[in-house]
């Protein structure tokens, strides 16, 4: 499902809803965006001279949104350790614009769709690189334990007597639902009908 939101909001900024073959969808798809991503990294979208997009999917209105190990990003940089080489090398950029597409489906339907800039409800970046490093910095000061450089929180080498065990320390980043963060801007949204739509930049 997640798959199926993702090419849904690559349609909508394609004008292609309507085009059934994939071969051609795919086509489109090239002509407007200059990278498609993949799922371990962000961004899943970015369009050409354009935004970096983010789709996320979730399954019911008050949930938070699950980000995995990548922090909420109120704009997209070139020199992130986060983004892949080809993302970085995608176009000539330093920074884009991060909207982040969330989409709540129920029984295999899209029951909303939020469209949110990341600068309207993201810090900067700095904020979240603090905690991170200092939780990094802290597991440094363990002593007896073997570091490994990682663009993760952390990593502890030969944990075990026969060092064959690393242990790999991960952040899983969520944020609140838009819904739950702009609740009064959504007050008039009827939870009974069959598709809401909000909009914020």
């Amino acid at each position: 499902m997640g798959e199926s939101l993702e090419m849904f909001v690559k349609d909508i900024f394609c004008n292609s809803l309507g085009e059934n073959d994939l071969k051609k969808k795919k086509q489109i798809y090239e002509e407007y965006f200059s990278y498609t991503g993949n799922q371990n990294n962000p961004p899943d979208i970015m369009i050409k001279l354009g935004d970096a997009i983010e789709v996320k999917k979730i399954e019911s209105n008050g949930n938070t949104v699950a980000l995995n190990s990548s922090y909420p990003k109120n704009k997209l940089f070139s020199n992130s350790p986060m983004i892949t080489k080809a993302c970085r090398d995608c176009e000539k950029w330093t920074q884009k614009d991060m909207l982040y597409v969330i989409g709540n489906l129920r029984e295999d339907q899209i029951k909303s769709l939020w469209f949110i800039y990341g600068d309207c409800f993201a810090a900067d970046k700095e904020i979240y690189e603090r905690i991170k490093n200092r939780i990094s910095i802290g597991l440094e000061d363990l002593s007896g334990v073997e570091l490994s450089q990682t663009n993760e929180i952390g990593r502890i080498n030969k944990v075990d007597p026969l060092g064959i065990t690393n242990l790999r320390i991960r952040g899983m980043w969520q944020i609140d639902h838009p819904s739950k963060i702009f609740g009064y801007l959504s007050s008039g949204v009827n939870d009974e009908s069959e598709f809401n739509l909000n909009v914020l930049i």
